[in-house]
């Protein structure tokens, strides 16, 4: 299993259309499977920090790819998980 690091916005749009065209789907038939339009997913593709995570987990989702969070080593954290507010 590769894993990749997202560091920047354009390094995570990037990411989501190389799995799109690794899974064989044009914008189009992955726009289907969504259920939105082909220029709504272009926009999703192209400004992915903007959408929902609901959005993102279900076009992750539709191409298998797991989404896994994990916090860098030897960096500390802005807060505490007790100092987040939900």
């Amino acid at each position: 299993m590769t894993e990749f690091t997202v560091h920047t916005s354009e390094h995570f749009s990037a990411l989501l259309q190389g799995f799109r065209r690794q899974a064989g789907l044009t914008q189009a038939e992955m726009a289907k499977r969504l259920g939105v339009t082909q220029q709504t997913l272009s926009a999703f593709e192209r400004n992915a920090e903007k959408a929902s995570a609901e959005r993102l987990l279900e076009y992750l989702s539709i191409l298998g790819v797991d989404l896994v969070l994990r916090q860098s080593q030897g960096k500390q954290p802005a807060a505490s998980a007790s100092d987040v507010e939900w």
